[in-house]
């Protein structure tokens, strides 16, 4: 028996064989005898705070079952609800049971809250069937589920792939039960179909709502479409979005990034670029997510020049690009070879502040080299170490080879290297492993030299 038990235990035998307090106990005797109650122990108030101040439950237990036994004692409907709280989340499955079949053999007063305290003990204990079976026990209790009692459950039940059926059926047993699920219900169980690939259920289950006057949402409508995105077939996902509108609804963000994205990935990028021209026009402002989106489906297709006009009206739109914006527009210009319109975007993003991709400046160096441009190439090096953005070694080894093949000496490696040596020299950014190229050249220099005398 545990020792702080044993200690209370023996304090509340005093009390009931006594009867009375010392008189340095005089306010302790008022917080055990009630003038309610004819207990000897006290009021069922000061038994429940005595078993809520308990941390281990087994104990609280023994404390509620030694107030059980006193004479004229009855527990209040708090106590229990605390016990039971401790028993659930102490995982005492079997005690919580005991003690619910207690509570309604003594006919006590419960409010649903009980009930929706069970259900969210089971459902972080990974309990989906004791879950489920709540809803059947507050029937016992003559309490009718509440429908948030209900989609709690269904939440729990759809999460575990095995338990969407089961899930389904309570959803159908509700109406009989005289619950009637709202549009959350229908959403919970049409999300679960979807992800398990029956979308013709989910459309059934979308449909029956407009039969029984439940108002779909805009989660209703984006649900669907992101299952039928998923599917690739972004023309019904369309259909449903001409459908929302039609209706009166006004799509969120979300919904639109799900049809731009699906209709970039399906290459219909004149579809998306109207839909992203529409959005303003209906109600919701294109954000940076939407234009990116956008802008990544152009240079993805080799449509640079596509993505270019998309930059220009995010900003009559008053949407400023960000650094996602600049790169993935800099690289589709490089593999067009449009080196020098990715350069100017180049000095752009970093006259902004932001900082490029080690791949970014590569990608333009690495261009610029290819078409022996390489005054060019230094260009943009130098420019990227003056924002104090060095390049990563691969870079080096491309340029700095090229460099040393030119006789000019107006072509500026000088500054370059002195750039190199003031910023700090890391793994990816030394130019050792380049090294070779630039001293084969200083030998063939010196030779060169040498010759001449």
């Amino acid at each position: 028996m545990h020792r702080s038990f044993i200690v209370l235990s023996k304090n509340l035998r005093t009390i009931a064989s006594n009867g009375v307090f010392s008189s340095s106990s005089s306010s302790l005797q008022h917080h055990f005898h009630s003038s309610s109650s004819s207990s000897p122990i006290g009021s069922p108030t000061r038994v429940q705070k005595l078993i809520a101040s308990q941390s281990d439950p087994l104990l609280a237990k023994e404390i509620f079952d030694y107030a059980s036994l006193q004479p004229n004692f009855r527990h209040n409907y708090s106590t229990y609800l605390i016990l039971i709280l401790k028993f659930g989340r102490s995982k005492h499955f079997s005690l919580l049971d005991d003690l619910l079949r207690r509570l309604k053999s003594e006919s006590q007063p419960i409010t649903p809250t009980l009930f929706s305290y069970l259900i969210k003990i089971y459902g972080e204990a990974n309990l989906p069937d004791k879950a489920l079976n709540t809803f059947y026990t507050m029937l016992q209790f003559n309490i009718r589920p509440l429908t948030k009692h209900l989609n709690r459950i269904l939440e729990i039940l759809v999460s575990r792939r095995n338990y969407v059926r089961p899930a389904f059926d309570l959803f159908k047993d509700a109406h009989r039960h005289g619950v009637a699920p709202d549009t959350r219900s229908y959403n919970i169980l049409m999300r679960a179909f979807c992800l398990n690939g029956d979308i013709s259920i989910a459309y059934t289950l979308f449909n029956k709502m407009f039969k029984r006057d439940v108002v779909p949402d805009i989660e209703s409508y984006r649900i669907l479409m992101q299952a039928l995105c998923r599917k690739s077939q972004v023309n019904g996902a369309v259909d449903l979005l001409e459908d929302m509108l039609n209706k009166g609804f006004v799509p969120d963000s979300l919904t639109y990034t799900t049809l731009l994205n699906s209709l970039c990935r399906k290459k219909k990028l004149r579809e998306a670029y109207k839909l992203l021209c529409r959005m303003k026009v209906k109600g919701c402002n294109p954000d940076i997510v939407h234009y990116n989106t956008v802008i990544l489906g152009f240079c993805r297709e080799g449509r640079a020049r596509d993505a270019c006009k998309v930059i220009d009206d995010m900003r009559a739109n008053g949407c400023l690009p960000n650094l996602v914006s600049y790169r993935t527009l800099v690289n589709g210009l490089c593999h067009l070879g449009m080196f020098d319109e990715a350069r100017q975007y180049v000095e752009e993003m970093l006259s902004k502040g932001f900082s490029p991709h080690f791949a970014v400046i590569h990608a333009l160096v690495n261009g610029f080299c290819n078409v022996g441009r390489v005054e060019e190439a230094c260009g943009v090096l130098t420019s990227s170490l003056d924002h104090g953005e060095a390049p990563h070694k691969d870079t080096w080894m491309i340029v700095v080879p090229q460099i040393c093949e030119v006789e000019e000496e107006d072509v500026r490696i000088g500054g370059v290297l002195e750039e190199v040596l003031k910023i700090e020299i890391k793994g990816d950014t030394r130019i050792v492993d380049a090294g070779i190229g630039l001293e084969d050249y200083l030998i063939r220099k010196i030779r060169a030299k040498a010759s001449q005398f």
